[in-house]
């Protein structure tokens, strides 16, 4: 093999690697047995999240994850491999795969990275059953909303009252 060739293939391990390590969520699933129109339709809904799917060989993988400091992957690196990548998000990739592979017999989850550590099936599914950022957001809202909220109507319960005397 050239040098050409060997320095090419060492910066596509190079930018695998550093996918990985800005990646807050990285899903690794095997698809095979999937249509073409299902793959089209898999990948809209990741892409709709910002999320990058990326069908890689696993040598590559496994010596990207080996760069990017994330040991232990080896058995998941077999079969025909495809990462979704997440910057933004760890949860959405794992509701969306999770979602799909329920519908999907042909697609599995295999494992993968979530916020900077190895995460097998059981992990990467308990993420996928957590709400969204926003709604977790929208929680915390209502919950420091509420205490407000009930002082709120409180005092139009007394100013109701107060009405009603002044009326009687």
């Amino acid at each position: 093999m050239s040098k050409e060739a060997i320095a090419q293939k060492a910066a596509i391990v190079d930018e695998v690697a550093e996918q990985m390590k800005n990646a807050v969520s990285a899903i690794v699933v095997d698809s095979r047995g999937l249509t073409v129109a299902e793959v089209t339709d898999l990948r809209k809904q990741l892409r709709d999240a910002g999320i990058k799917l990326r069908v890689i060989k696993n040598k590559v993988l496994s010596r990207a994850a080996e760069q990017a400091g994330f040991e232990g992957m080896g058995d998941v690196f077999v079969g025909p491999s495809a990462v979704a990548f997440s910057e933004d998000d760890a949860v959405a990739p794992a509701k969306i795969l999770k979602t799909f592979a329920d519908s999907n017999d042909n697609l599995s989850i295999k494992g993968g990275i979530i916020e900077g550590k190895v995460a097998d099936i059981d992990t990467i599914n308990t993420f996928a059953t957590l709400p969204s950022r926003e709604d977790l957001l929208a929680m915390l809202a209502n919950e420091f909303m509420s205490p407000v909220r009930d002082v709120a109507y409180a005092l139009k319960a007394v100013a109701d009252k107060k009405s009603e005397e002044d009326a009687a």
